[in-house]
């Protein structure tokens, strides 16, 4: 394996930018802020919860007594099923550098289960196959309205990811304009079809596995691995071997897969630091517009922000702002650390 020990750049292909990695500033001191390390564990059912069974929901609804996963309207959309006509240009300007338009959509929750303690790394596995079961049905339903072109499933975990309760659950946005990250790699993977005659994740993970430096587990079906152009110190790409473009593709011993690798890489999360991991995940699937997106590959990406420790996170200020992502710790040094976390979890 190369060792990559001073600074450099790496391409994303998926988006068409670069990161620069700095590998000699990993051991900096550091005296900056310092997260609030939450261990405690919560209870399986809190009263004030809105997402627990059979309370009381903030927008006045009143949640089911539900024994697996639960979806709902979102109470507070950030898209509606009917768009107004969009805002006007600024006043008294005719310019087209003022342009804005109307935009509609649906967004629904997902609770992962009943128990307001269990996090996805931490339910059975038949509860995870049932969540990754949930959102390719909602996948499918959504995707078939007539003004959605887009579903958008998402995960924010912990507080310190602007997760507004702390009851395990999911966000699904679909909306009827395509999201500017899924549009570069839409655009990403129909060139490199075009150009090479192949998928380009498909080409990404036989390549990964042959050098098997950033792997960081595997089963017949999926394979995770810490991306060669990694942003987040211990961010995590999962995709499917077989080429598929969408959740609601897969076959039932593909979700079985997906539910085992995903709960394991997750497990490696809470296991690095002994914590329950906060992160920002999600899949990135082909729009739902009826249009030919056969280069697509469906895939998830993962972003935790943690650095190094349960309180010490990775911040994207200054340079990351204004000029391009930098990260100090190598992504096969990342991976190195996830395989060695352990597949049992640290609460088991």
């Amino acid at each position: 394996m190369k060792l990559y020990t001073q600074p450099h750049r790496r391409f994303n292909p998926l988006t068409g930018e670069w990161v620069l990695v700095s590998p000699h500033r990993a051991a900096r001191p550091w005296q900056g802020q310092v997260e609030p390390d939450f261990a405690a564990v919560p209870p399986a059912y809190d009263p004030d919860c809105y997402l627990c069974p059979g309370n009381a929901r903030a927008g006045g609804a009143r949640n089911p007594d539900y024994t697996s996963t639960l979806v709902f309207d979102n109470d507070f959309a950030a898209l509606l099923p009917s768009a107004e006509e969009g805002p006007p240009p600024a006043e008294g300007s005719a310019s087209p550098l003022f342009r804005a338009e109307a935009t509609a959509g649906l967004c629904r929750v997902v609770c992962f289960s009943p128990r307001h303690d269990l996090t996805l790394p931490e339910l059975p596995l038949p509860a995870v196959e049932a969540v990754i079961h949930t959102w390719a049905e909602q996948t499918l339903d959504l995707g078939r309205r007539p003004f959605i072109n887009y579903v958008q499933v998402f995960e924010n975990k912990g507080a310190v990811m602007g997760c507004s309760n702390p009851h395990p659950h999911s966000q699904i946005w679909a909306g009827e304009h395509l999201p500017d990250e899924p549009a570069k790699e839409l655009a990403a993977q129909h060139a490199y079809r075009r150009a090479q005659g192949s998928c380009l994740l498909c080409d990404y993970l036989a390549a990964e596995e042959q050098e098997g430096a950033r792997v960081v587990a595997a089963n017949e079906h999926f394979v995770a691995v810490v991306p060669f152009w990694a942003i987040w110190p211990f961010e995590i790409l999962l995709a499917g071997r077989r080429h598929l473009a969408s959740l609601a593709d897969l076959t039932p011993e593909e979700i079985s897969g997906l539910a085992e690798l995903l709960r394991r890489v997750l497990t490696h999360y809470d296991n690095l630091f002994s914590t329950s991991f906060p992160y920002s995940l999600g899949f990135h699937q082909a729009p739902t517009d009826g249009e030919d997106h056969s280069a697509w590959h469906l895939h998830l990406h993962a972003y935790p922000p943690l650095l190094r420790s349960a309180t010490i996170r990775k911040f994207m200020v200054g340079y990351e702002l204004l000029a391009m992502p930098q990260r100090d710790l190598t992504p096969e040094l990342a991976a190195e650390r996830l395989r060695a976390a352990g597949d049992r979890h640290y609460r088991a």
